[in-house]
């Protein structure tokens, strides 16, 4: 197995006096390490990659928009309960991949780049082989939903369709965004910004594109090829996969993950497919609902995991994993003030600045969500985008994000102070709660509207 690096070693060992001896020599006395983060420092580095995120999102729900007239989405449209668990997927993914790697270079474990190549390769293969499994997963469980209630759509030659289509497309599009993702972080800590403000919104800007690309793409090339081919590309994932796992396995940051990391994952898509069946059952009725799906989940899963990673890395640098620090175990986080107040905890410098960003990513929420829909409208008409259904969607979106951030401030904490790593856990469950609740509210708002006209 490869050697641990030096920040996580420092931080397991178990003398609480030789822990605090480590802190204080890696990041300097206890003072400098509790420095207030400013609102205007949060919102300089998120702002730009969040919208660069946005637009990509835009680009993916017009792709989506396009593609559900496709001949491969009439033939098979289980395809509609996939887009959210491969988007989710991809997502859950990249950025708790994200996430990691934004602790380590936090941490100093990415400052060369031996130790790059070293964390970003175990990465990536782990990503793998999450990805090949849970993509086959999504298909399954798409099949099962559609076709319980329709038993006359049952067709193995689709199945083996979709499970290809699905399993290519979460492969092919972890294995790009992953590569994104160690250069950007890696250069993020290079030029001294904060990993955790701008890898996830990258992430997402290429991300739901990608694989919303990848899966027209792929599922109308088999489509048009036919089950032998989906049976070949199968195999060969069959075939290369086990060498993925070997590689994970030998590398001390990923093979916990490998054989534990499990539950999370499996458990956001299961959440995300709930949000895939939403979409399928009302895109027929409300067709332009496909262009802002993308966007309203996309928004909401970017902002959620800058948040979680943000808190995730403050443990990290001040705790043990299991032991919360004393000044947050006097506040009482179920109330939303200790998310979005910064006086409501003001003796302590970690939750003050988490409540300074979780302020700035709301505020970010309705002029983001304005310039997207603006974007949308270019390319696609304001017939949709009334004043009213601008007004709903807004409001939507912003009870979206503000739920998901105080849920993330709750969820983080406590797995932390369980000994789970959220670094690992947080953000599936967060991007597919987002997922669930974005479905569900556009689709009330594209109701609503209905009702009215």
């Amino acid at each position: 197995m490869e050697k641990e690096s030096d920040g996580l070693r420092k931080r397991t060992r178990k003398e609480e006096v030789e822990e605090d001896m480590v802190l204080t020599k890696k990041h300097g006395p206890k003072e400098k390490e509790d420095k207030s983060e400013s609102w205007l420092s949060v919102l300089v580095q998120v702002t730009p990659p969040y919208l660069c995120a946005g637009l990509g999102m835009v680009g993916a729900g017009l792709v989506l928009d396009s593609v559900q007239y496709w001949p491969v989405f009439q033939t098979l449209p289980e395809l509609f309960i996939m887009v959210p668990a491969l988007i989710g997927l991809k997502g859950n993914l990249e950025m708790t991949l994200a996430s990691r790697l934004s602790t380590h270079a936090n941490l100093g474990d990415l400052d060369t780049l031996e130790q790059t190549m070293v964390m970003g390769s175990a990465n990536l293969a782990l990503i793998q082989v999450q990805g090949v499994v849970v993509g086959a997963l999504a298909s399954v469980i798409a099949m099962l939903m559609a076709w319980l209630v329709d038993l006359d759509r049952v067709d193995m030659s689709r199945g083996l369709i979709m499970c290809a289509s699905s399993v290519i497309t979460a492969s092919a599009a972890s294995f790009i965004l992953g590569i994104v993702m160690v250069i950007v972080i890696a250069m993020s800590r290079r030029y001294s910004v904060n990993p955790d403000n701008v890898a996830t919104p990258i992430a997402a800007a290429l991300g739901d594109l990608v694989t919303l690309s990848l899966l027209a793409f792929v599922a109308t090339f088999l489509n048009n090829y036919g089950a032998f081919v989906a049976v070949v590309i199968l195999f060969g994932y069959i075939i290369i996969t086990p060498f993925c796992f070997d590689k994970a396995k030998k590398n001390v940051h990923t093979s916990d993950i490998l054989y534990n990391g499990w539950t999370p994952v499996l458990s956001a898509m299961v959440i995300s497919s709930m949000g895939g069946k939403i979409l399928n059952n009302v895109i027929m009725k409300f067709p332009d609902i496909a262009v802002f799906q993308p966007v309203i989940n996309g928004v909401a899963g970017n902002l959620v995991g800058i948040q979680a990673s943000r808190i995730s890395t403050e443990l990290h640098k001040t705790a043990k994993l299991g032991k919360l620090p004393e000044d947050i175990t006097t506040c009482n986080l179920l109330n939303p003030l200790s998310t979005f107040s910064i006086t409501c905890c003001s003796f302590s410098t970690m939750m003050s600045n988490n409540a300074t960003a979780a302020g700035v990513l709301l505020f970010l929420v309705v002029p983001g969500h304005l310039v997207f829909n603006f974007a949308i409208g270019m390319s696609q008409g304001f017939g949709v985008i009334t004043p009213f259904f601008l007004v709903l969607y807004l409001f939507a979106a912003v009870f979206q994000v503000g739920s998901l951030l105080h849920i993330a401030n709750i969820m983080v904490h406590s797995m932390w102070s369980r000994g789970v790593n959220p670094d690992n856990s947080a953000i599936p469950y967060l991007t597919a709660f987002g997922d669930l609740l974005g479905g569900a509210f556009l689709a009330t708002v594209f109701q609503i509207v209905d009702w009215t006209d």
